[in-house]
């Protein structure tokens, strides 16, 4: 169970745990069919709602984290992202349900949010590892994690039956205490290079 919720900032966006008064700035970020090509959500048009009701409740229950990602250039709601199946006694916990609006792909964002997750959850909750799973059609996800530096750890065959009844295979990746030094560093690098022009990467999605 999770017993916080602090507010998690970076120099590109800030991560807000989500409460009600994210629900129009998200509603309106998440009208996009592309975002859930490949995931186990839905939440455009009237899948909304129901989806939103179930974000709030996981986060009073505190069995779900879940981050909206304000962009700080203009304060609008671009996506949201989850920290989840948190395991105390083996310190361990899972990033995921990540999404970002359509033209947010590409930019400093999905890499700071990482930087920013991965660091609550080594340095301030003090994991051993933390896990990272996706579709394992969705190969811009898997380009997008192991870019990060995860790595990969195998298939979960017939892991999930997703939205459209499709029986899923997950690809499994982690990062653990000891590979976050490098993974920070990796992020930090990724980060200056927007900064200074460089090179657009894919963004995760899930």
């Amino acid at each position: 169970m999770f017993t916080s919720a602090p507010v998690l900032d970076g120099r590109h966006v800030r991560l807000e745990p989500i409460a009600e008064g994210h629900r129009a700035g998200l509603q309106t970020s998440a009208d996009d069919p592309r975002i859930w090509a490949v995931t186990t959500a839905d939440a455009a048009g009237p899948a909304f709602d129901p989806w939103f009701a179930d974000l709030l409740a996981l986060q009073a229950a505190g069995t779900r984290l879940t981050y909206a990602v304000r962009l700080l250039a203009t304060g609008e709601m671009v996506g949201s992202t989850s920290l989840f199946d948190y395991e105390p006694k083996h310190r361990r916990a899972e990033i995921g349900w990540t999404w970002y609006r359509p033209d947010q792909w590409g930019t400093a964002v999905n890499p700071e949010c990482k930087l920013l997750l991965f660091a609550h959850a080594f340095d301030t909750m003090g994991l051993n590892r933390v896990q990272l799973k996706t579709d394992l059609l969705n190969t811009r996800s898997q380009a997008a994690i192991a870019k990060l530096g995860a790595v990969r750890e195998g298939v979960l065959r017939a892991h999930m039956v997703v939205k459209d009844g499709r029986v899923r295979d997950s690809v499994m990746f982690s990062v653990i205490r000891e590979e976050w030094p490098a993974v920070r560093d990796r992020l930090l690098a990724r980060l200056a290079a927007y900064d200074t022009g460089g090179q657009v990467v894919p963004p995760e999605g899930r």
